[in-house]
């Protein structure tokens, strides 16, 4: 029963910490694509180590109430578990999304030049 409360608050932690890298990484106003890709990367890093150590409470077996019983299949790998997966997908879409918006950034300064285009 406590692993899987433990279970439950890492992977709403996991959750929240990589909301916490998106909004760093595209909503600060006012600063350049320099500074939010280093703060990206850092806190792409710590939602990183949060995601990996839920991903391991998930992939630890639940002990069963009767020593009898064993489990029928084997435990999930750590990869194969929702909140690395998870982690993943939204390293991955954050990139795409990242170089989407400095691609759009820098040619939309290459077309108007006379535009305030710092970066």
């Amino acid at each position: 029963m406590l692993l899987d409360l433990a279970r439950t608050a890492s992977f709403l932690l996991s959750l929240l910490s990589l909301y916490w890298v998106t909004i760093g990484a595209f909503f600060v106003p006012g600063s350049r694509w320099q500074d939010r890709l280093s703060l990206a990367l850092l806190r792409l890093a710590l939602a990183a180590c949060v995601c990996f150590f839920s991903g391991f409470l998930f992939s630890r077996p639940s002990t069963p109430s009767h020593p009898s019983h064993r489990p029928r299949r084997p435990p999930p790998s750590l990869v194969s578990t929702l909140p690395v997966q998870l982690f993943f997908w939204t390293a991955a879409g954050i990139v795409l999304l990242f170089l989407g918006s400095w691609y759009l950034a820098t040619s939309s300064c290459s077309f108007n030049p006379t535009s305030d285009c710092t970066f």
